[in-house]
């Protein structure tokens, strides 16, 4: 059951300073019809607008020496109480590198709650206390650095929204996907029935639903042994293998 109020839109909050950077890729195919059709909606917060002084600076050299800069305490609490004041119930996250690495489960509960606050770090982060002191969730899209935090908020709302209800075509859509139930997902292929000498499974075109069904689920589980076997272990220590 949706936290959000009946009829109401999934509510998104991105803290960047590069607001020109969203919508980017979510203003088409089906997160642009969502947001078009009223189906979620994107709030950007220019952190830029809380600088402080003639400057209006918003970051400052670490504490302790070190190169690049960090994100100032004071600046970041007054944009995010800005976004997110008092009773707020969505989230807030904090895109980081250091962050538990998002799982498809940690999207479907986001898109099934009010909404989000999304935090774009840059340079060498941000001051850590707002992190404690705003409850921030730092979340990691993988074991990699990118330049800012924005491409990687892109990257969390398109996987949020298309779990939205009335994106998808069909809500059973997203069932057989990669992660949904633990597993990678299974191969598809479409006509013409011959490629290059390469044919279609002969029981893909068989009509026997249940060896279809049986072939999808042995060759995800294939496929998550062989890609990733971090899934793979988890889901036979709970005996959800079928070897």
């Amino acid at each position: 059951m949706s936290e959000r109020a009946a009829g109401g839109a999934w509510q998104a909050s991105v803290l960047t300073l590069f607001p020109e950077m969203f919508p980017g890729s979510l203003g088409f195919s089906l997160a642009g019809k969502a947001l078009e059709d009223g189906l979620w909606s994107l709030e950007t917060v220019n952190i830029r607008d809380f600088g402080q002084g003639k400057h209006a600076q918003v970051d400052d050299t670490p504490s302790g020496g070190g190169v690049g800069m960090v994100l100032k305490a004071d600046v970041l609490g007054d944009a995010i109480d800005a976004a997110s004041p008092a009773g707020d119930a969505r989230p807030r996250l904090y895109l980081s590198p250091r962050g538990a690495p998002l799982s498809q489960a940690r999207v479907r509960e986001l898109a099934d709650g009010p909404g989000v606050v999304l935090l774009c770090g840059r340079f060498e982060g941000i001051d850590e206390r707002v992190i404690e002191g705003r409850n921030l969730e730092e979340v990691s899209l993988g074991d990699f650095v990118l330049s800012g935090g924005e491409p990687a908020a892109l990257a969390l709302l398109d996987a949020v929204i298309r779990l939205l209800p009335g994106v998808m075509g069909a809500e059973a859509s997203g069932e057989d996907e990669s992660f949904e139930g633990g597993l990678l997902e299974y191969p598809h292929y479409t006509r013409p029935g011959t490629w290059e000498g390469k044919e279609i499974p002969a029981v893909l075109t068989s009509g026997d639903h249940g060896k279809v069904a049986a072939w999808r689920r042995e060759q995800s589980e294939r496929l998550t042994k062989e890609r990733r076997p971090d899934l793979w272990q988890k889901m036979h220590k709970e005996g959800r293998t079928t070897d």
